[in-house]
């Protein structure tokens, strides 16, 4: 009724306003019957008035719902992006044990690989870096129990032989590993489908490989007879590549020459008693002393006209022969695969030891050309790769 109350009132105010007559006895008798007889639908125009303000009090009690339910949505939306920006700002602590110097451009490779999966050093990764001077790998244990008492969330060991150290050094903190030997065959893991414990990783079957390198030598090289294979018995890898090729070597017919070599300055001697033995060929093994020095050995191997064969791209390029091995852009990338699942919270015991899907087969024909070698067709076709 406040709205008819203020219209009257506006009307009353406006220029068009007449005056009132007057009005005698009767007439006021018969206004008052008649102001009577509205009492009844005033009477309905009052409960009315009491039911409109019964809808807006349940339109407000809605609104009061839906407001607050859209309070409750915005809530959890901010506290769901806080907790994600919390989450993508923790900082990893990640160990890198390595077995020396040489394995510094692998580093290089998985910090690659692991931007691409959104882990930047510096931002959400810190890394500890572990590795001993060129041939001390017998400080990787004490170099192991570093990074287990700076509580690191995950070791990332290059080698067999950096797995082995961090092995021994903690049952707790997870491992990821790369391994160019059998994971099984040297301990680190109980099966490849189920490693077990806190070891998982990645191997790159180098040592099975090994007989598969003597064959590839025993095609190119016409009436090969002895090879030479240029091992260190301190890595483990190196060690099972050297057992790896003694069965292989029995079957194509071939004599192996052992050149154990443990540090760089003993390579000029092995190479001249490896010419005294009548070695017509050389496999060079996936040992740190060898990673590190690949260059000089190619340029040895040409200097006393061995054809040689390794695992490593890096060793063609550098002049060496032949190389035959997985892909290690494959590998890089599926170790820092198996670093994300584990921080973001799988256990290494239930991820599979992950294998290479593929190999490289590549040829220098520079190489090919100084070594006065011509390379059968069929040889050069299975080749993935040729470097001119």
């Amino acid at each position: 009724m406040k709205g008819l109350s203020s219209k009257r009132v506006s009307d009353s105010r406006s220029g068009n306003r007449k005056p009132v007559p007057s009005i005698n006895s009767g007439q006021a008798l018969s206004l008052a019957k008649g102001l009577k007889s509205c009492a009844e639908p005033s009477r309905g125009i009052q409960s009315v008035s009491n039911f409109v303000p019964t809808i807006e009090n349940r339109k407000s009690k809605i609104q009061n719902v839906i407001v607050g339910l859209v309070a409750l949505v915005v809530a959890l939306v901010l506290c769901g992006a806080v907790s994600g920006a919390q989450q993508q700002a923790k900082i990893f602590n990640i160990g890198w044990l390595a077995t020396g110097p040489g394995r510094t451009p692998q580093f290089d490779n998985y910090k690659k690989a692991l931007r691409a999966l959104g882990y930047v050093e510096g931002k959400n990764i810190f890394i500890e870096y572990r590795l001993p001077e060129e041939g001390k790998v017998d400080r990787l244990p004490a170099l192991a129990d570093e990074l287990v008492r700076l509580k690191v969330d995950l070791i990332v060991a290059i080698s067999t032989t950096a797995a082995q150290a961090a092995k021994n050094a903690t049952k707790t903190i997870p491992i990821v590993f790369t391994s160019g030997g059998d994971p099984v065959a040297v301990g680190l893991i109980d099966s490849l489908a189920r490693p077990g414990g806190n070891l998982t990783g990645f191997s790159q079957l180098s040592s099975e490989l090994a007989g598969k390198r003597l064959e590839l030598l025993m095609e190119t090289v016409p009436k090969l007879s002895r090879v030479a294979v240029l091992w260190d018995p301190r890595g483990a890898t190196s060690s099972q590549e050297w057992k790896e090729s003694l069965h292989p070597a029995r079957e194509l017919g071939l004599q192996l020459h052992s050149m154990e070599v443990s540090s760089a300055d003993k390579f000029e001697t092995a190479f001249k008693e490896a010419i005294k033995a009548l070695s017509a060929a050389l496999a060079v093994t996936s040992s740190n002393t060898n990673l590190t020095n690949y260059s000089r050995i190619a340029d040895l191997a040409i200097r006393y006209r061995l054809p040689a064969i390794s695992r490593w791209e890096k060793f063609v390029a550098s002049g060496g022969l032949m190389s035959y091995g997985s892909d290690e852009t494959e590998g890089d990338k599926r170790v820092a695969y198996l670093i994300d699942r584990i921080l973001k919270g799988a256990k290494p015991a239930d991820l599979p030891v992950e294998r290479p899907m593929g190999f490289e087969f590549i040829i220098n024909l520079n190489t090919v050309k100084a070594l006065g070698l011509a390379i059968p067709p069929l040889v050069l076709t299975r080749a993935t790769r040729v470097i001119k």
